[in-house]
C-alpha cells in the first residue's frame, strides 16, 4: 500500500459521471446544475470519466470512446471549454466534494497529438506498424514505456492537471511499469500533496493472460505500492460466479475475507455493484429487495463504495461508451433514500479502523458480518435473495436499532431473525 494512504478513505463515497451521457446537454455546465442533488445522496468524491478530446481515426460508434484519447493536455470541446471545466471543479469543491479525473495512459487514439509529434513513444508490431497488444481494443494504439522521455511527458501532464483536480482514476493501471507510477506519485505530490490515486486494477484471468504473452501486468499488491485504492476485481469473478451458480456464496465471501490478511493494514478497495464497464446493478438484481440488500452489503464492506450515475434511479442499461445514450432520471424508481441512509453509517470510525469478518449462510443466501475495533462492533445481516431466516450473530442478546431505517431488531439466544431487509446494528 502507498505508505501515506489514510484509512479514512474507507469512509469516502465515490460518484462516477460520464459527462456526455449524464444529461441531455452532455456538458460540464449541465453537470454543475446536478451537484446539489449528488451531494445530498452522500458523496465525497466525484470521478469524471475522460474529459479529453476523442480521436477520429478508427473511432467506434458515432461519437467514439472517451478512452481513445487524442490529447492529454486539452479538454474535449464537446463537453465545454477549459473555463467550463475549471468552473465545474470549483463548484464541486464548493459543495464540499473532491474531483478526480480519468487518466488513460496505456494508449491513445491512432491520430493523437503524441502519434503526430512523438511517434517514437509508441509500441510497434513485428511489421513496424502502430498497434495494440489487446486485440479487441481496435480504436487505440499502445504506448511504449521503455521510452523514458514518454515518462517525462506523461508526468508533466499529470502535474498540470493536479493543479486543478484532487486526484486521478488510472485506467488499466497494471499494464504500466510500477516504477512509472511510483515516480509519478512522488513528482505530483510536489504540486498536490493530497492527490488521490485510484487504480483500475484487473481480474485474475486477464493478469495471467497478459503475463503469458510477456506483457507487464501488476498484481494488486504491486499496484497498491503506488496507489491509494484499487478495484476489487480480485473478487469479482467470485461475485459473478455466485450469481451464475458456478461458485458458492461461501467461496465469494472467503475471497473478501482474505483481503484482510493478504493486503497491508491500510489497504483500500473500491466496492461496486456496477461501473461503466459492467452491467447495471438493476440488470443483475431486478428484484427490488435483492437490489436493496446487495447495495447495503456493498456499503458494509471495508472500502470506498462507488455509485455510477443513474444507479440511484435503477437504470438497467449502461450508457453507451461510443454514442449518445442519456441516463434516465425518470424511471419511476429511486434508491436515493438508501444511499442517504447508508452514508452516515459509512462515515463511522469503525468502518475505517476496524477489521471485518463475513460469514455466509449458504442455504438462505444471507451474509452476516462484523466490523471489530477494540470493544466496539458493527454488525450487518444481508439477505441477498430477500429471504427470511434466523441467523447466528456473535452479539449479546437484546434489542438493537437498525441504523438503516431505525426499526427495532432483537437477538435471542445468539440469533437474529432476518425479515429479508438489510440490517446494520451497533454493539
Amino acid at each position: 500500500m502507498a505508505k501515506l494512504t489514510e484509512v479514512t478513505l474507507r469512509n469516502q463515497v465515490v460518484y462516477s459521471i460520464y459527462v456526455r451521457n449524464h444529461t441531455e446537454e452532455g456538458t460540464f455546465k449541465a453537470v454543475e446544475k446536478d451537484l446539489e442533488r449528488i451531494k445530498a445522496l452522500g458523496v465525497d468524491i466525484i470521478w469524471l470519466l475522460p474529459v479529453h478530446p476523442i480521436g477520429l481515426a478508427a473511432r467506434k460508434g458515432g461519437l467514439g470512446s472517451p478512452y481513445a484519447n487524442q490529447d492529454y493536455r486539452e479538454i474535449n470541446p464537446e463537453l465545454g471549454s477549459l473555463e467550463d471545466f475549471r468552473n465545474l471543479t470549483e463548484a464541486i469543491h464548493g459543495h464540499g466534494m473532491k474531483c478526480i479525473i480519468d487518466v488513460v495512459y496505456n494508449h491513445t487514439s491512432p491520430d493523437s497529438w503524441l502519434v503526430e509529434h512523438h511517434p517514437e513513444f509508441f509500441y510497434r508490431t513485428l511489421e513496424g506498424k502502430l498497434g495494440n497488444r489487446v486485440g479487441d481494443w481496435g480504436d487505440i494504439v499502445d504506448l511504449d514505456y521503455n521510452n523514458q522521455e514518454l515518462w517525462d511527458y506523461q508526468i508533466e501532464s499529470l502535474k498540470m492537471w493536479a493543479g486543478m483536480v484532487d486526484g486521478f482514476r488510472c485506467d488499466v493501471a497494471p499494464l504500466l511499469p510500477l516504477d512509472f507510477w511510483l515516480r509519478a506519485r512522488e513528482e505530483v505530490a510536489a504540486v498536490n500533496p493530497g492527490c488521490l490515486w485510484l487504480a483500475e486494477s484487473i481480474e485474475p484471468d486477464f493478469t495471467m493472460h497478459l503475463r503469458s504473452r510477456g506483457m507487464v501486468s501488476l498484481s494488486d499488491s504491486e499496484v497498491l505500492q503506488a496507489f491509494d485504492a484499487c478495484y476489487d476485481y480480485d473478487v469479482y469473478p467470485y461475485f459473478t460466479g455466485y450469481l451464475n451458480g458456478s461458485c458458492t456464496l461461501g467461496s465469494y465471501v472467503e475471497k473478501i475475507n482474505a483481503q484482510e490478511y493478504i493486503f497491508p493494514g491500510n489497504y483500500v478497495k473500491l466496492r461496486f455493484l456496477e461501473n461503466h464497464d459492467r452491467p447495471r446493478a438493476k440488470a443483475l438484481f431486478p428484484e427490488e429487495n435483492e437490489l436493496i440488500n446487495w447495495t447495503a452489503f456493498m456499503y458494509f464492506q471495508k472500502g470506498m463504495p462507488l455509485i455510477y450515475g443513474g444507479q440511484e434511479t435503477e437504470n438497467e442499461l449502461c450508457p453507451d461508451l461510443f454514442d449518445k445514450c442519456t441516463v434516465s432520471w425518470n424511471t419511476g424508481k429511486d434508491l436515493s433514500w438508501l444511499f442517504k441512509a447508508l452514508y452516515p453509517i459509512k462515515h463511522t470510525e469503525i468502518m475505517a479502523q476496524g477489521v471485518c469478518r463475513l460469514t455466509a449462510h449458504e442455504e438462505d443466501g444471507i451474509v452476516c458480518g462484523i466490523h471489530t475495533w477494540g470493544e466496539q462492533k458493527l454488525a450487518g445481516v444481508f439477505s441477498l435473495r430477500g429471504r427470511q431466516a434466523d441467523v447466528e450473530l456473535e452479539l449479546p442478546d437484546g434489542d438493537y436499532v437498525n441504523l438503516i431505517d431505525g426499526s427495532r431488531v432483537t437477538v435471542v439466544e445468539g440469533k437474529l431473525h432476518s425479515s429479508g431487509q438489510p440490517v446494520i446494528i451497533e454493539a
